[in-house]
Parts: C-alpha cells; structure tokens; sequence
C-alpha cells in the first residue's frame, strides 16, 4: 500500500515500499506548510513546471540529501547548474523506470519560467509507485480534452489543481475527473493565497455527485493510504 501527504499548495510526498518522492516542493515559503524542508528525504523530487511556487526547495533538499531532480530537460539542467547533484532531464511523452518508480511526462496547459528564464513545457506527471499504484499529478493546467487519453492508462489517484486565476477552477476540475475516470481525487493548489480560494466541499460534492470517484480532502500534513 501506498501514501500520500499533502505538504499544502502542490506539494505532496508519495511512499511506496520504503522510497519517498517529493513532487513540487514547494515548502519554506509556503504559507500553508505545516513541516520544514529538512523534516524530508526523498529518493527523488519530481517537477511539474519551473514557477517558484512548485520549485520550492528542490534545490536544497536535493543537495542535503543527494537524490536526483527528474523534470523537463531545461527546468533539470538549471536546476542542475544551482548545485542539484543531479538533474535527469526528460519531456512531454517519455517514461523512465526508476529505483523507486516510473515516471512518465504528459502534457500540460500552462507556462513555465523561472529567475526570468524559460524552463521548457510546463507538464503533469504520471508516476507508478513501487507497489504498482498510477498517481496522475496534474500540476498547473487548464481543462483539456486529452486527459481522456491519459485517463485509459489506469488512474488509482489523481491530483488536480481547482485553485482557478491560474489554472482549472472547481467545476473545470470536475470534468476532468469524468474524463480521466480515476479511483479518488484530492484537490490541490488553492487556499494557499486569497487569489485561489476555494471550497474543496463543494468540489467534492460535484464529482461524487457525478461519477464514481472518491474524493479525499486533505489539510496541509495529513495522509492518505491508497
């Protein structure tokens, strides 16, 4: 069995058999975060796109601990170049079996930049757990069509942002989720800031309303098993 921890805004930390992965580690300047980037120790970060909100720490927590940072091949090597002992850069459709999974890089609709510097296709991440759980993270995107492509590839967990301003809002997140077809959903990237406000209750009414996933709405530092 697996865990996921939401460390608050996009940032989680999956478990699987005795490896840890942080995925958008955004912690320090998280106003949200109830635990310190030195309170981690990954096996590997992975990034969905180069904006600081989703950066975070990576750099750090990569140095203390020594693991790799897997993203898109520019958003990897600047990385990389700001003292990540290593950077594995990969794009948009390529997958990578791991020690401590497969990571696989699917499209995103969105921007990514960072420092003035343009860090590749912003993407989401499809990533199988050693257990053989497929955590869909979405990262930063709008609603579009294809999730119904990425969806036939088997979704036990799905992670999408309702946030709105900057990406899909609630009732947008909803129709991914009919297109997508995961087993449960846990909202992501709102409440951080009053731009992103939302109410995770009224989202989760609307998918369980309408489809047959579960929706699990977690505080900044709670788990869930799946």
């Amino acid at each position: 069995m697996a865990k996921i921890t939401f460390i608050g805004h996009a940032a989680v930390e999956i478990e699987s058999e005795g490896y840890s992965v942080l995925i958008d580690p955004f912690i320090s300047q998280n106003p949200v975060a109830k635990r310190k980037p030195e309170d981690f120790r990954p096996n590997a970060i992975l990034l969905t796109h180069g904006h600081f909100d989703h950066v975070g720490d990576a750099v750090e927590i990569a140095r203390r601990v020594k693991c790799p940072i897997v993203a898109t091949f520019e958003l990897a090597s600047y990385c990389q170049s700001q003292g990540a002992p290593k950077g594995v850069g990969m794009n948009t459709g390529g997958k990578k079996a791991f020690d401590f999974g497969t990571v696989q890089f699917v499209q995103a609709f969105h921007s990514s930049s960072l420092d003035g510097q343009y860090m590749g296709q912003a993407c989401g991440i499809l990533f199988t757990t050693r257990d053989g759980k497929t955590v869909y993270h979405a990262g930063d995107t709008a609603l579009f069509g294809d999730m119904e492509l990425i969806g036939k590839k088997g979704i036990d967990l799905a992670l999408l942002p309702i946030g709105s301003h900057f990406t899909m809002d609630p009732e947008d997140a909803a129709v991914a989720v009919e297109l997508l077809r995961p087993k449960e959903v846990i909202p992501i990237h709102y409440n951080t800031f009053d731009l992103i406000r939302q109410d995770p209750k009224k989202f989760k009414e609307q998918v369980e309303g309408r489809t047959s996933a579960r929706v699990v709405v977690l505080q900044p530092g709670e788990s869930h098993s799946f």
